[in-house]
């Protein structure tokens, strides 16, 4: 039974849970097995994280291995790989972030001034569909189409006479860094425009209206009026990405991998795999591990605070 309140100067209508759940039951066995699923996989796991502090033995169990207390931590922090590890990882995330993050709004604002109803939503599921590829499928089909004598994107550009010699795209770390991070780029713009396209269209048209009968053009409507309208959503989604910046994708590094460019290549998902869990070192992984996700943490609530003393609402 709904019940009303008085709330200052308006009446609230409030629901309980037993009618609500009554009502909306389907609703609420839908939202179980999510709900479910984020427990078991992210905080059931919490526990495990006093393997950091432990010289772990699977065999011995959580009882029978020892505390060391901080020194898995300062023996990582004293490896050279893992700070070069470290160092690729924060430059390639950066990196990132500077070419990838602004190219779905761009592709947004692009989309969203599309007239042709059938072309917009062709060309939508076309920059949708590179998302759902694994990175094993892109790597092997950018290994083959980039090869230097005998890739596809080479000899175009040798037969069109831009090129004398091939270009070393995946073989030379110079060449390896920017080709990786474009490709990241190409993958991941179709998928970020969603969030940006359904902020766009909850701007009030009448603001476009009366933006086109003062004269204004185009460039001006998208600069003065979509562009401040999504202003929140860039501003907490530049903060989820954010925390990202110390993350690393094992899949993604794989599918280039190559010794030519193992300088670069190397990044903490390789080193947590080959170092802790390619040698039985679950804590050093762990550590490692732990490590990430608080600087990620601290990124986010830095960013976060930042955000909110520049006038915008923030992500908490």
């Amino acid at each position: 039974m709904s019940k009303v309140k008085k709330r200052g100067n308006e009446i609230v209508t409030t629901t309980s849970w037993a009618n609500a759940l009554k009502r909306d039951w389907q609703l609420y066995l839908l939202l179980l097995f999510p709900i479910v699923m984020v427990v078991v996989f992210s905080y059931a796991a919490y526990p495990g994280l006093r393997i950091a502090f432990m010289d772990y033995k699977p065999a011995k169990g959580y009882d029978g291995s020892e505390w060391v207390g901080m020194e898995t931590f300062i023996k990582i922090f004293k490896d050279r790989d893992f700070i070069r590890a470290l160092r690729n990882s924060i430059v390639f995330n950066l990196g990132d972030l500077l070419l990838g993050f602004p190219m779905p709004i761009v592709l947004a604002l692009m989309l969203n001034e599309l007239r042709y109803v059938k072309f917009k939503k062709a060309a939508q599921t076309i920059l949708y569909l590179p998302h759902f590829l694994s990175w094993a499928i892109i790597g092997s089909v950018a290994l083959t189409m980039f090869k230097p004598s005998s890739g596809l994107v080479n000899i175009a550009l040798m037969n069109a006479g831009i090129i004398e010699e091939g270009i070393p795209f995946l073989n030379e770390k110079w060449h390896w860094a920017v080709t990786y991070l474009l490709i990241n780029v190409w993958q991941t713009m179709g998928w970020g425009t969603i969030m940006y396209l359904a902020a766009i269209t909850g701007i009030n048209g009448e603001l476009y209206e009366a933006a086109m009968i003062d004269g204004a053009g185009r460039w001006k409507r998208m600069w003065h009026i979509t562009l401040p309208g999504i202003k929140s959503t860039i501003v907490t989604l530049l903060i989820m990405n954010l925390g990202r910046v110390m993350g690393s994708n094992l899949e993604r590094l794989s599918a280039f991998e190559n010794t030519q460019v193992k300088e670069f290549q190397y990044q903490l998902a390789v080193y947590i795999y080959n170092k802790g869990l390619g040698n039985g070192r679950f804590s050093m992984a762990t550590a490692v591990g732990l490590f990430q996700s608080l600087i990620g943490l601290i990124l986010v609530l830095l960013s976060d605070k930042i955000a909110k003393k520049l006038g915008e609402d923030g992500l908490l």
